[in-house]
C-alpha cells in the first residue's frame, strides 16, 4: 500500500517538472559553410522562412566610388550572404535583427540579392532584388578587379592556424592585398603579381566571432572588398561591441540553476512524503497486533 502511494507521488512529481517547464536543452555551435568550424552540438530545426531584406542602398542608385554599405534586416543568429549578379560578394553575421557589410561592384549594373542561412546550413529564402549601377572615375582595362571566396565563414579552433583560400580577379597586376581580421591584431599586407589563388592565414587567440575584410588594390589603384566571418571556436569568456569590426557577438556561457533548484526541491519533497507514509503504515501494522493480542 506504502509502494503504491509512493508511486503515486513520484508520478506527481514528474508532472509538476513537466509543467515547471524543465525540458532537455541541446547546444548547438555555428556550423556555417566552413567545413572547420568546431560542432558542439545540433538540434533539427527548420530552415529560416523569413527573407532578409536590402534596405541600404536603394533601388535605382548610382555609385562612382567603392566601398559601398548593405545593411537590412534579417533573422538574428543567421548568416547574410550578399550576391550581386549572382556572384558572392559578401557576408555577415546577423545580430540583433540586423547585418551591415561593405560590398565592391562590377561596372555598370548591379542586381544585388541577400541570402541568409541557419547555423545547419539551411537556406531561407532570397531577398527581394535591388538593382544599383556603378562607374569608376578611374581607369581600367578589361575586367574590374574582384576578390570572392568559396567560404563565407571560416573557423578553427584558438591559437590555431585558420586558412582561408581567396580568389583574386580582374585588373592589373602587381596587387597590394591587406586583411583585417577583426580581433585588432596588426593586419596582414602582401602583393601578388598576377590574378589568381590567394591563400589566407590567421590564428585567433580568443574565441569569438569576427568580421574579416580583404581589401586589394591593382596598379590603376581600382579596389576590390571582401568582408567575411571568421570564427574562433569555443564558448565566447567575454562581452565586446561590434566597434570597427571587432568582436560581433556578446554572449557568455551561463548554466540555468533555477530548474535544477527547482527540481532537486521537488526530488526532496517527493523522498520526504514517501518515508512520512511509509512510517505511518508501519505504526498502522504496530497498532493492529497490538488490537489484536
Amino acid at each position: 500500500m506504502a509502494s503504491g502511494k509512493l508511486k503515486k507521488v513520484l508520478a506527481i512529481t514528474l508532472l509538476l517538472v513537466l509543467a515547471a517547464g524543465i525540458r532537455p536543452v541541446a547546444v548547438g555551435a555555428l556550423t556555417q559553410q566552413s567545413g572547420s568550424v568546431g560542432v558542439q552540438g545540433k538540434v533539427s530545426a527548420p530552415p529560416p522562412s523569413q527573407a532578409a531584406t536590402i534596405d541600404v542602398p536603394r533601388n535605382g542608385q548610382s555609385f562612382s566610388s567603392l566601398p559601398i554599405t548593405v545593411s537590412g534586416f534579417c533573422v538574428n543568429g543567421t548568416l547574410v550572404e550578399i550576391y550581386k549578379n549572382n556572384v558572392f560578394s559578401g557576408a555577415a553575421q546577423c545580430q540583433n535583427g540586423s547585418y551591415r557589410l561593405q560590398i565592391d561592384l562590377f561596372d555598370g549594373r548591379n542586381d544585388l540579392v541577400a541570402r541568409e542561412y541557419d547555423d545547419l546550413n539551411q537556406a531561407g529564402p532570397p531577398s527581394a532584388t535591388v538593382t544599383v549601377t556603378f562607374s569608376s572615375l578611374l581607369p581600367s582595362i578589361g575586367p574590374r578587379i574582384s576578390l570572392t571566396s568559396q567560404y563565407s565563414k571560416r573557423g578553427a579552433n584558438p591559437g590555431s592556424i585558420l586558412n582561408w583560400p581567396v580568389t583574386l580577379s580582374g585588373g592589373s597586376g602587381p596587387y597590394a592585398i591587406s586583411i583585417d581580421w577583426g580581433d585588432k591584431s596588426n593586419q596582414d599586407l602582401m602583393s601578388q603579381q598576377a590574378p589568381g589563388g590567394l591563400n589566407l592565414h590567421h590564428t585567433y587567440a580568443q574565441a569569438g566571432i569576427f568580421n574579416v575584410l580583404v581589401k586589394a588594390s591593382d596598379n590603376n589603384a581600382n579596389l576590390a572588398f571582401l568582408q567575411l566571418v571568421g570564427i574562433g571556436n569555443g564558448p565566447i569568456q567575454q562581452a565586446a561591441k561590434n566597434v570597427s569590426g571587432s568582436i560581433v557577438t556578446n554572449e557568455k556561457t551561463k548554466i540555468a540553476w533555477l530548474p535544477i533548484i527547482v527540481l532537486f526541491i521537488l526530488v526532496f519533497v517527493a523522498y520526504w512524503i514517501g518515508q512520512k507514509h511509509q512510517l505511518e503504515a508501519i505504526r498502522r501494522r504496530f497498532r493492529t497486533g497490538e488490537e489484536t493480542t
